[in-house]
């Protein structure tokens, strides 16, 4: 039970991808480190997580990008 999120930076930089369970509760940080720019792939490990909806955060500079997830067992 785990994916890859594919993301990509323009310029190098600190990158904080985070993901959280629906209430809001951090559960992984998958990428917390300076990085080239360039395209990227963080994988998110789920197997000790229940199924349902959680939502990503990727964190570059002062951008911040939210995507929703589902995960299913």
């Amino acid at each position: 039970s785990s994916t890859h999120i594919r993301f990509s930076i323009p310029t190098s930089g600190h990158v904080k991808l985070r993901v959280f369970d629906i209430l809001g509760a951090l559960v992984a940080t998958p990428v917390n480190e300076m990085l080239e720019g360039g395209t990227y792939h963080a994988t998110f490990d789920a197997s000790q997580l229940p199924s349902g909806t959680y939502m990503y955060t990727l964190q570059f500079g002062d951008q911040l990008l939210t995507r929703r997830m589902t995960v299913m067992k």
